[in-house]
């Protein structure tokens, strides 16, 4: 386990005892003509291993919900309201590179079926929006600016199309064929192809206004529509169903497993699995880490002032990247069709952060030595020669050799990143990183799975005289590529954006009149920690609150946010009624639906009014959870807005 500044300090006299006999055991003699191990478990193919070397790279969610303040679109909305004012896709795909990102991926369709691209396929599609008069293109602009400025490029596309007539019946399997066809053919190389897992539902599907329930993996046949993707792009990875390429890590926070082992058992995939994957699992499905700069996937005006900090990126990279994941950082532009210079100056801080911790090796020009060599090819100081395609290897007997760094006089580190070589597999299965201080070894770390890499981050920074890897346990003699030594900058602070106009209405003086349990009056604090909670509502018993503005307003709409994490037996509400009253007697019903993707996003929903009215009380009736196995029905918060949202 990591230790922490306290322990660090407590344990310095004493750590001399910390495997004392792996420093001082003597080396196997070497074979010169060793040939290279023998791959052990699942291993990746050969677009796998170099997807691993990607790191990060950014999301752009950018379509008709952009405009509409939602997350998830219906599929009713007309394609004139997409009409972006200044889009450049030239400022977004900087902004990513100004972070470090190696590549970006665009969401061409999301669920509303709105596409970003000249189709003849569906009417749905920017040639009938305004902007450049129905001729604009964003999937091939955002494809030219990403090659322009040297990053790769992919392509989101839902699955789920709740615009479309024919979805849930054989015709729109046809159709989605056909749009990735176009996708795949007329756009360039693409290093992914992202399938969301959200399939079926309410939806508008051509005017039937119902839902429609569908068997995803029967119904689409993944493994031809992932057949058609390689038949025509054999080096993007394909993302999320089984037989993808990639999984989901588990959720939208940006936290991967610790550990995250890269393969899982060959069967349809399961959240918790998926979150740590499984050691010695029968296919090679390594996760990645999606989450986005703000609460909300697309970019909504009151989360202006909720981006995450240069510091949280930070912890977020040693929570994805530095646990053997992609980190799938999403970007989201504005209305205009730009990042907020917020986030722009956000992105240029954590990036110029990384680059100064990552650029120099601090190891380069120590003197590598083990305690076992499998023969001059595999040498430990191929650990330090900065090559992905090099690794230092024992003879296939030795499981848990020592690795030893003697480092130059003075050197000062606070972060660790050891990688294993993966189309070998995944041979550790636990370690640890030790160092020599004062003449005493202390263990600074001790962790499962090394994989892709590991980065260990210490309390403070240190100076011993070595430093060493002590492979703990592994089913195979192991094959590191490289133990890298670096002293991590902290990113510059960006200070808080000025606040803008708004049509957020402040909750400020507004009051609880009524509520199914106690403690509603957390709805109003604007703190997303202090949580309404309650038992879940059952059949005939919903959830309700009421409250009182204060005053008669313009009321366009309510807002309600779910809590940030979930508990273990925790839940959103599923979906909402909502009344308004100006006298608090006489209610006038605003309309009842769901809130999209809110027991993972965890984003505000934003629920409009047919159109604005006048009122001073609002009620509220949540009559399902979002999650059915779950005990409490839990809230965060609860406002409103006074302007229309497009309908």
């Amino acid at each position: 386990m990591d230790l922490s500044r306290r322990r660090f300090l407590s344990r310095s006299a004493a750590a001399g005892a910390v495997a004392p006999t792996l420093a001082a055991a003597p080396a196997l003699a070497a074979t010169p003509a060793a040939t290279a191990p023998a791959p052990w478990g699942a291993t990746p193919s050969p677009r796998q291993w170099k997807w691993h070397q990607r790191g990060m790279y950014a999301f752009v969610h950018f379509s008709m919900n952009t405009f509409t303040g939602k997350e998830w679109g219906y599929g009713d909305e007309k394609p004139e309201w997409f009409n972006p004012t200044d889009f450049s896709a030239d400022q977004i795909v900087l902004a990513a590179k100004s972070a470090g990102m190696t590549g970006v991926i665009l969401t061409a369709k999301h669920h509303d079926g709105f596409c970003l691209w000249q189709t003849q396929l569906t009417e749905h599609s920017i040639r009938n929006s305004h902007y450049k008069g129905g001729k604009g293109d964003i999937v091939a602009e955002m494809g030219e600016a990403a090659r322009r400025h040297g990053l790769s490029y992919g392509l989101y596309l839902s699955p789920w199309d709740r615009n479309h007539p024919e979805y849930g019946r054989p015709a729109y399997v046809d159709y989605y064929r056909a749009q990735l066809t176009e996708l795949c053919t007329r756009y360039g190389k693409l290093f992914e192809v992202w399938f969301d897992g959200a399939n079926g539902g309410d939806g508008y599907y051509g005017g039937a206004r119902e839902t429609r329930h569908i068997d995803a993996p029967r119904y689409y046949n993944w493994p031809s529509i992932i057949a058609l993707v390689h038949q025509m792009q054999p080096d993007a990875c394909t993302f999320d169903p089984l037989g993808a390429d990639i999984r989901w890590v588990g959720n939208e926070d940006g936290v991967a497993g610790d550990p995250c082992w890269p393969t899982m058992p060959n069967k349809p995939y399961e959240q918790d699995v998926g979150n740590s994957g499984l050691r010695g699992g029968e296919i090679w499905w390594p996760a990645e880490t999606d989450v986005s700069i703000r609460p909300g996937w697309f970019y909504h005006p009151d989360e202006d002032t909720k981006v995450k900090s240069p510091e949280r990126l930070v912890r977020l990279f040693d929570e994805s990247v530095g646990r053997g994941t992609n980190l799938n950082l999403n970007l989201p532009p504005d209305q205009r069709g730009r990042l907020a210079d917020h986030d722009v100056a956000v992105l240029a801080s954590f990036g110029d952060a990384m680059r100064a911790t990552f650029a120099r090796d601090l190891a380069k020009g120590a003197v590598a030595h083990a305690s076992a060599v499998r023969g001059p090819r595999f040498a430990p100081a191929a650990v330090l020669d900065g090559r992905a395609e090099t690794y230092w290897s024992t003879p296939d007997a030795v499981h848990t050799p020592t690795l030893t760094l003697d480092l130059a006089p003075g050197t000062r580190f606070d972060v660790v990143r050891v990688a294993e070589y993966l189309p070998l597999g995944v041979r550790v299965t636990r370690f640890a990183i030790e160092a020599e201080i004062g003449g005493q070894w202390q263990r600074l770390a001790e962790k499962e799975c090394i994989g892709a890499q590991r980065v260990v981050r210490l309390p403070a920074p240190i100076a011993p005289r070595r430093v060493r890897l002590v492979i703990l346990d592994a089913p195979a003699c192991p094959a590191i590529r490289e133990f890298a030594l670096f002293k991590s900058v902290a990113p510059v602070p960006v200070a808080a954006p000025a606040p803008r106009s708004s049509d957020v209405l402040s909750t400020l003086g507004w009051r609880v009149v009524d509520a199914s349990a106690p403690g509603a009056q957390a709805l109003l604090d604007g703190e997303v920690e202090t949580l309404w909670t309650q038992p879940v509502p059952t059949a005939g018993h919903p959830a309700t609150v009421t409250l009182d503005i204060g005053r008669a307003v313009t009321l366009g709409g309510f807002s309600l946010t779910p809590p940030r994490h979930l508990a273990p037996d925790a839940t959103p509400p599923r979906g909402y009624r909502v009344e308004t009253s100006l006298d608090g007697q006489a209610w006038q019903a605003q309309g009842e639906g769901e809130f999209s993707n809110i027991a993972y996003a965890l984003a505000t929903q934003r629920i409009g009014f047919a159109a604005p009215v006048q009122a001073r009380y609002l009620r509220l009736a949540f009559a399902q959870p979002a999650l059915p196995d779950r005990a409490v029905l839990a809230i965060a918060g609860v406002g409103g807005f006074s302007g229309a949202l497009p309908r």
